[in-house]
């Protein structure tokens, strides 16, 4: 690794680290010009990966580029996929993500082993502030996927929620708060519906 690439990701690293003891992105600061340089490197590598035709392996290359870490071999993406930030996403094992996502990662997003995400799901790690003459402040928080979890298609996932192991997210929901473990949650917002265990037997 070359000087300039060195300095590159500890510069990358700073940023993460400021991002998530601060919680708080506000305009026109260092950190914000530090989000926005990684957030326009990302729209790069998010056209290229969607207007070409690509081998699974390919894909998984192009997204370990985006994202900034390695892939496990199973790793499987269906296209498009968008990331406005890409380098605060971690995913585990086994992890399929459907067509038609969109990550807005910068408070953070992780997807445990063997999580499904269905098409077209939303994850959002960005609050607006609700003052509007502040409006252009980012306040983040993370999203967490436990190991196992199946997220629906069209469903959207909140700022600060946590979907325990096992969890089912319907079709089309709103997630606003965490979900516990082996439960199926639906609706806007999402709420719960059964315990996993009353749909298996």
């Amino acid at each position: 690794m070359n000087d300039e690439k060195a300095g590159m990701k500890v510069e990358l690293q700073e940023l993460l680290k400021g991002m998530a003891s601060e919680g708080v992105l506000y305009p026109n600061t260092e950190l914000h010009q530090g989000m926005n340089a990684v957030s326009h490197e990302a729209r790069r590598l998010c056209a290229k990966l969607n207007t070409g035709v690509y081998t699974d392996e390919e894909i998984r290359q192009q997204m370990m580029q985006i994202i900034g870490k390695e892939l496990d071999e199973e790793f499987s993406l269906f296209l498009p996929f968008t990331t406005d930030f890409g380098k605060n996403i971690k995913i585990g094992k086994n992890v399929f993500i459907n067509s038609g996502c969109r990550f807005q990662d910068q408070g953070g997003i992780t997807l445990g082993d063997q999580s499904l995400i269905g098409h077209n799901v939303v994850m959002a790690t960005i609050n607006h502030d609700y003052d509007p003459t502040k409006r252009g402040t980012m306040h983040l928080a993370p999203i967490v996927l436990k190991e196992r979890t199946w997220v629906g298609s069209s469903a959207t996932i909140l700022p600060g929620v946590t979907v325990g192991e096992n969890s089912v997210v319907a079709a089309g929901s709103v997630v606003t708060k965490d979900v516990e473990p082996n439960t199926i949650v639906g609706g806007n917002p999402a709420k719960f519906i059964s315990n996993l265990v009353d749909k298996i037997n």
